[in-house]
């Protein structure tokens, strides 16, 4: 009965006796799933123009990030660096179209698929061989982001947000409401929507594939910089954030694979759900739970909604 108590109820009691508490761990686990969003996102805008689950997109936030610190390093402002950055991007963006899209048009999904596996370790292996191996300080200061807490009295205690956590989750949903309000009101919006339908059928109204694919991959560079900037601030730029990509993968799960909306709500679920979880019950399987906690719920979705909150059910007929 004790074990009982300690599972199901203890925890809503400490929420219920240190609100301060319970808001403190809301808000960090927003200003996570607010990041995982805008790393799914950068999967939706890809699979939604070309049908290709980019795998690379993790390495991209990586590689994003290490150029921006890199270039800064070899003695270039800041600024500069971040327009030479974007402009790498988008060379990347059109490179993937030339060399990677474009000779595998209609192959089957699983050929493109292993393509973005090979771009993966090209760009692990370019990466390390230009910038090296060793973690690297995000240039915060530098660009202007702001560093320090502010505290606040409230609920019975003290509540201490990070300034750099309120900026990241101010950029990260103005970045995401612009791209949801490009991609459902613009003309290239509407063109991507139109493709992400048919092919064949965009194609018989004059709009352009490979133009398409490079603004859209172009799109999720920099959505892979800014996530790489706003996770590198909070911990260093390595490969290691490589692993945090991997988070977006129940976030597509949950939201669903072609769906914008989808990709913010499944990010605030996984990022509130697994700092809640941690916190008030993670003390009762030893802690740790943050690392896996997003798979298990992703694993149920699989098994009883598996086209996800905001996806379409997939009917084939046979």
């Amino acid at each position: 009965m004790d074990i009982l108590y300690r599972i199901f109820l203890d925890p809503f009691v400490q929420m219920g006796t240190a609100p301060d508490l319970f808001v403190q761990t809301l808000w960090e686990g927003m200003v996570g799933g607010v990041l995982y969003a805008l790393i799914a996102l950068g999967f939706v805008l890809i699979f939604k123009a070309s049908g290709v689950f980019n795998f690379a997109q993790g390495i991209m936030v990586v590689f994003a990030a290490l150029t921006l610190v890199g270039l800064y390093n070899a003695g270039m402002p800041a600024f500069l660096a971040l327009g030479l950055t974007i402009a790498v991007m988008f060379a990347l963006a059109f490179a993937v179209e030339r060399i990677v899209l474009r000779p595998l048009i209609n192959q089957p999904g699983i050929i493109l698929f292993m393509a973005t596996f090979g771009l993966t370790y090209f760009l692990i292996g370019f990466g390390e061989f230009v910038f090296g191996g060793d973690p690297k300080v995000m240039i915060t200061e530098q660009l202007y982001l702001p560093k320090g807490t502010v505290t606040y009295k409230a609920l019975g205690g003290i509540i201490s947000l990070q300034k750099l956590d309120i900026a990241a989750a101010i950029i990260a949903s103005i970045m995401v409401a612009g791209l949801a309000v490009f991609f459902s009101k613009t003309r290239i919006g509407r063109a991507l929507r139109a493709v992400a339908d048919s092919h064949e059928a965009a194609l018989s109204v004059g709009i352009s594939l490979e133009q398409i694919w490079v603004i859209v991959w172009f799109a999720a560079g920099l959505v892979a910089l800014v996530t790489g900037i706003m996770w590198g601030a909070r911990s260093d730029v390595s490969f290691a954030l490589d692993v945090i990509a991997l988070k977006a993968l129940p976030v597509l799960i949950l939201g669903g694979l072609t769906s914008i909306p989808g990709a913010i709500v499944g990010g605030l679920i996984i990022g509130v759900g697994e700092k809640l979880w941690e916190f008030y019950w993670g003390p009762l399987v030893g802690g740790g739970t943050d690392a896996w906690f997003a798979f298990v719920i992703a694993l149920v979705f699989l098994l009883f909604r598996p086209q996800g909150l905001f996806g379409e059910r997939i009917i084939e007929r046979v």
